[in-house]
């Protein structure tokens, strides 16, 4: 009768993860939810649901993977945090039905469901319509599409990399090829 309970939790709380996530398209939320793992453990007490093992998230153009996802949920029952970690943990989702899909990578993601950040920490990658944004630390703002790149924490890196480094595609690349004609 507990494993009954604990399943029926783990589904819940992935249906609540991936509702909340689905900010992109609208189409999103009404997709199947998909979850894939070799195992899976909830603390009904502390609200914290783990799933091990090549994890595979998956609703609409959303796609979250990871060796270890854990699903954090608040005093409400709600999700709080879910943090993805893997070699890399990977992160996917279609933001507009007129955008292409942003992509990112890193040792640690996180997503913070309260005000819809993704914070991507060690070997940090975002793609975004073209642009690349690498660094320590990426704070992904899903709901503005806003990237900002830094330094992580001392000790929280397994690579140090002292700068960012942004590659950062021209918004209309006809106009300037016009414009640069003699």
């Amino acid at each position: 009768m507990k494993f009954a309970r604990t399943t029926a939790v783990l589904l819940a709380t992935s249906v609540s993860l991936l509702s909340s996530l689905a900010y992109a398209l609208p189409s999103d939320s009404s997709k199947p939810i998909n979850v894939q793992a070799d195992s899976a453990e909830m603390d009904d007490k502390r609200g914290v649901a783990i799933y091990r093992g090549d994890v595979i998230i998956t609703q609409g153009t959303l796609k979250i993977t990871g060796n270890t996802v854990t699903i954090t949920l608040n005093n409400n029952g709600d999700i709080d945090v879910f943090t993805s970690v893997g070699q890399p943990a990977y992160y996917e989702q279609q933001p507009a039905a007129d955008k292409d899909i942003v992509q990112a990578y890193g040792r640690t993601i996180q997503y913070f469901a309260a005000n819809e950040k993704i914070v991507i920490v060690d070997q940090a990658k975002v793609i975004q319509q073209g642009s690349t944004f690498r660094g320590e630390k990426i704070i992904y703002d899903t709901k503005k599409q806003i990237v900002t790149a830094g330094r992580a924490k001392q000790g929280t890196v397994s690579t140090p990399a002292p700068r960012i480094n942004m590659v950062i595609q021209p918004k209309n690349k006809d106009t300037q090829t016009e414009s640069s004609a003699p």
